[in-house]
């Protein structure tokens, strides 16, 4: 669905006395049926990538394709489903005559739409506020709005960037639910987040950019190989120290440890600690995997 070759950016200021490098040889293949995730610091060019998909960019260098056609005819022929990061929407239109007025301009004909900003409305809990005005909406209803105007039309291509800004708890999970409703065969989402949590348990896989270039891409939910863990037990084990010689208590809980070492190690160990009468209550990785290849990816490009 979508080929990135070699794309290039490079923003030059008006004067043509300054040359800002945004994307700098950037290759990536995301197939139908994909979530793919892209994650990196502010300024790693994820925005421009996004401009470049959407049309709104033509990159200085390289090609970009969406489904084997130029962005911008791809966008005008079959539509793209979008969630910009800031929602910016009219402070006088009520939420309701929004979402039909988005409905409009995805050329929906009156029946369907009705059914779709129905369906987007129950989706996202809005119906208690559908005749305010957007001005009085909360941030994280706000961000609802904008989430229930990307899902009226029924694209084969969805991008969400940031859709988790501003949504408190519950609905940072529900929003994982609408992701998995949203999956198909002929569909890719793509999801830009600086919430390395979400992207793990959304995306298939995780492109992480910085500096303008892709550093690596990861599996998302892909095994540790070891490193540090978080070890929770149900009492107070003064012998876990001879099982563990270089657990550390974490700060104001007694009964969760940090430790470390190999798989291999690590599982030797808690068989030990077990058999020892010991009552385990958790033991997980202190960072994800993708954390882990976070850390390690923009490290390496800034070093």
């Amino acid at each position: 669905m979508i080929e990135l070759e070699n794309v290039s950016k490079t923003y030059i200021s008006l004067f043509r006395n300054r040359r800002v490098e945004a994307l700098a040889g950037l290759t990536l293949s995301i197939s139908r049926g994909e979530v793919f995730g892209i994650a990196g610091p502010n300024g790693a060019g994820k925005s421009t990538m996004l401009s470049i998909l959407l049309g709104y960019l033509r990159p200085t260098a390289g090609q970009a394709r969406l489904d084997g056609h130029n962005p911008r005819q791809y966008v005008e022929r079959s539509g793209v489903s979008y969630l910009t990061e800031l929602v910016s929407i009219p402070p006088r239109w009520n939420l309701e005559s929004a979402l039909y007025r988005y409905a409009s301009l995805s050329n929906l004909p009156k029946p369907t739409a009705r059914d779709r900003v129905r369906h987007a409305i129950d989706t996202l809990g809005l119906e208690e506020h559908c005749k305010k005005q957007v001005r009085q909406l909360s941030k994280g209803n706000l961000q609802r709005l904008g989430i229930a105007q990307a899902l009226l039309a029924d694209s084969d291509l969805v991008i969400f960037d940031e859709p988790t800004h501003g949504l408190d708890p519950v609905w940072t999970q529900k929003f994982r639910d609408i992701v998995t409703e949203l999956r198909r065969p002929s569909r890719t989402i793509l999801i830009a987040s600086h919430n390395l949590d979400e992207l793990e348990r959304l995306a298939d896989r995780v492109g992480i950019l910085n500096q303008g270039r892709l550093q690596r891409i990861v599996t998302a939910g892909g095994a540790h190989t070891g490193g540090v863990y978080r070890l929770v037990l149900a009492h107070p084990a003064p012998r876990l120290a001879e099982f563990f010689a270089d657990a550390t208590v974490v700060e104001g809980r007694s009964n969760e440890f940090r430790v470390s070492g190999t798989l291999e190690q690590l599982n030797q160990r808690l068989a030990e600690v077990m058999e020892a009468g010991i009552t385990l209550v958790a033991f997980y990785p202190e960072q994800s995997r993708l954390e882990t290849e976070f850390r390690a990816a923009v490290g390496e490009s800034e070093s």
